[in-house]
């Protein structure tokens, strides 16, 4: 049975981390993670307005070999990096374990939330972060039968989640509009792109989630 790990950890205790640290105010958010070989290479979005800052930022760090611009989209970027050498923390003890990343944001401190295909993934990871000495707090484990005071999340970004929640409040997918995106950025106090930019992608995981799976009972 899956499990599901919540946890926060300093930008300081893992290499992804202290790399972005010194970018720019920017959102960074770590999309998912693929071992190669020895090597876990990371892809992480980042948004804002100073992406030239971002990458000469992540670029001039001694631990980065190359960093690679796979896709962008209004004001996030998606990105890839690449290691001189395989860190020995926290991803690697991810990839290790099979987790799949649902979701992972920071700057200086980090929240994650891991699935793993059962206990004894959760428990070969925890242990490799013990042995590695890479410290985590652990705010919450439960497994996907489990009820979630949160809801079911489908994947999202607090940011996202918390403007498709305000949008359907106000009716915003109401046919006409009830509100419209300016209104409703106003109210979360950021610009009508950024808003933008956390619905258009959290409806996309969502219909992802929800018609995906059964889409083959129409072909």
């Amino acid at each position: 049975m899956s499990v599901i790990l919540e946890f926060t950890i300093s930008s300081d205790a893992f290499q992804l981390g202290r790399v972005l640290s010194g970018s720019p105010q920017m959102d960074i958010e770590l999309e998912r993670i693929v071992p190669t070989g020895d090597m876990v290479m990371p892809f992480v979005w980042a948004t804002g307005d100073d992406h030239t800052g971002f990458e000469e930022s992540v670029r001039s760090h001694p631990a980065v070999r190359e960093l690679s611009v796979l896709d962008v989209m209004d004001e996030s970027g998606l990105y890839r990096i690449e290691w001189e050498s395989s860190p020995t923390d926290l991803l690697r003890g991810i990839a290790l374990a099979n987790a799949v990343v649902l979701e992972a944001h920071g700057s200086r401190s980090w929240v994650f939330r891991l699935r793993f295909p059962d206990h004894d993934a959760l428990s070969q990871f925890h242990n490799y972060v013990i042995e590695e000495g890479t410290q985590i707090q652990v705010d919450r484990t439960y497994t996907l039968t489990e009820t979630s005071e949160r809801g079911h999340r489908f994947d999202l970004t607090d940011d996202q989640r918390e403007a498709l929640v305000l949008a359907l409040r106000r009716g915003y997918f109401e046919t006409p509009s009830e509100v419209s995106l300016d209104d409703l950025a106003d109210e979360l106090g950021i610009s009508r792109q950024a808003l933008s930019d956390r619905i258009r992608p959290g409806n996309e995981k969502i219909l992802r989630k929800v018609l995906l799976p059964s889409a083959a009972d129409f072909d």
